[in-house]
């Protein structure tokens, strides 16, 4: 296993999290600025409000968005051992004992 192999690794590893959590994190963006907005200019300043909000639209898109989430993750997971004999070096079979 070399250095290369291992920053290819968490480089995918990172792009991953990020695909994972960009449609939740850009919707609880999104609905907080919207409700900021409502907020300010009826000029409401309750929290609650704003938290409740995005939670049920951060559940919202999770649940929507789980088998797509479910089918990046299973093939990450599926490349990583795939890449597994790739990685360990061997120089004699295992045997399966001592």
């Amino acid at each position: 296993m070399d250095a290369q192999f291992v920053v290819d690794l968490t480089r995918d590893a990172i792009w991953m999290a990020l695909m994972v959590a960009a449609p939740i994190l850009i919707s609880g963006t999104v609905v907080g600025l919207l409700i900021g907005l409502l907020q300010a200019l009826t000029q409401v300043q309750e929290q609650t409000i704003a938290i409740v909000l995005k939670i049920i639209v951060m559940i919202l898109v999770v649940a929507y968005a789980m088998p797509w989430i479910a089918e990046i993750m299973i093939e990450h997971g599926t490349k990583i051992f795939h890449d597994i004999p790739g990685i360990i070096p061997s120089e004699e079979p295992w045997t399966g004992g001592t």
